[in-house]
């Protein structure tokens, strides 16, 4: 007998072994609950590193394809947004790849600055961020941001993601998520502050 969708939302919030034995026996029902907990945010997420509707919305179907193929991968050992934001990364940088001869990680800024303090007097780049300024302003400042700095910017702050748990969803080492997050918000901080002059 197949669990309700009410029945997932109670068991998967206490238990993530229960999520990962749904997705390796193929529930419709689960996919279903899943896909309507998780499709704003999946969207949102990569709307932001694809900059394109379009791409976002194929690349949002085939990775709902790869949830239901794929489930039995899933060990319910990490967050499940963890996995899916993994998996739908993968299909952008093989959508790129396609493309181009580079990944997501080849857009990287090509500037390696050294120290990661402000000076005392200057707000945190976070403060600007959350001082209330225009969705739009803000917006308009994220899409000049390099993709791999507002890929990070995205997971940290508006999927609220740890630090380590962005290392996993990205592949990389921890020390580079915290440069390139200090990189993304400095760019912020500098896009907005040129738009406010």
């Amino acid at each position: 007998m197949a669990a309700t969708p009410l029945l997932f939302s109670a068991l998967t919030l206490a238990d993530p072994k229960v999520l990962a034995r749904g997705l390796r026996r193929r529930d419709p029902e689960l996919l279903d609950w899943l896909i309507e907990q998780y499709q704003y945010r999946l969207f949102r997420y990569l709307l932001c590193i694809t900059a394109s509707r379009e791409i976002a919305e194929d690349v949002f179907q085939e990775t709902w394809v790869r949830v239901l193929d794929r489930g039995r991968q899933y060990d319910g050992k990490s967050k499940f947004e963890m996995w899916l934001f993994s998996i739908s990364r993968h299909l952008v940088i093989d959508l790129q790849r396609r493309k181009t001869p580079q990944s997501l990680d080849a857009l990287a800024d090509p500037y390696q600055s050294g120290g990661h303090e402000f000076a005392a007097s200057d707000p945190s780049p976070l403060d600007l961020f959350s001082r209330g300024e225009e969705e739009a302003s803000i917006r308009a400042s994220l899409e000049r941001i390099p993709a791999i700095h507002r890929e990070v910017l995205l997971l940290r702050f508006q999927e609220d993601l740890l630090l380590e748990e962005i290392a996993v969803v990205l592949s990389l080492p921890l020390s580079t998520v915290k440069s390139r997050l200090y990189r993304a918000l400095q760019f912020l901080r500098e896009s907005l502050e040129r738009e406010n002059t």
